[in-house]
């Protein structure tokens, strides 16, 4: 595997590419070729050493994101995301793609099953406003909320973004339009 690394706000020495080289090749027995190439972004914010590494492969994009005080930590936090990411997801990255695109072991098989829905919920969508339904996520708990919105009629999705702010989703049937 290549690994393309680029740095944001600060120089990256030797010993930290050589750190993350050594992490990544870690990930090379997942897969099939040679020409793999791993995009690493390496960022420094206040005290937070900020690492991004996404690998595009056969039609599939692998990401992790790890903060830390040090990036040496980042590091190997964001591979071991990778390798939990891809034992997890192997058996549906295998479904996607041809037979045989990833390699795995046979104890790797052991260590993980697939998850499965285990619960389905119902419940009434009364029509609110996006100010009402950040209010009633806020008292429920929870980091997102599906309601409908009084003002479009449609049903919308709103969430907690990691900075503390809220998202709003909302559908677009602008695609289904021009399929007509």
């Amino acid at each position: 595997m290549r690994t393309m690394l680029t740095g944001k706000n600060m120089t990256v020495s030797d010993a930290l590419k050589g750190r993350l080289d050594k992490k990544l090749h870690k990930l090379d027995r997942y897969f099939d070729q040679d020409d793999v190439i791993a995009h690493a972004v390496m960022s420094v914010e206040k005290n937070r050493h900020i690492l991004e590494i996404t690998i595009p492969y056969e039609g599939i994009v692998l990401r992790a994101q790890a903060a830390n005080e040090d990036m040496f930590s980042s590091i190997d936090e964001a591979a071991d995301k990778l390798d939990r990411q891809i034992r997890r997801q192997r058996t549906r990255i295998e479904k996607r793609m041809r037979s045989g695109a990833f390699r795995f072991d046979a104890q790797d098989e052991v260590l993980e099953t697939e998850p499965m829905l285990v619960r389905t919920k119902r419940f009434a969508v009364k029509p609110m406003d996006v100010e009402e339904a950040m209010m009633q996520m806020d008292l429920l708990g929870h980091d997102f909320f599906v309601f409908s919105n009084a003002d479009s009629g449609e049903v919308n999705v709103l969430y907690k973004r990691r900075d503390g702010n809220y998202g709003l989703i909302e559908p677009d049937y602008a695609a289904d339009d021009e399929a007509e």
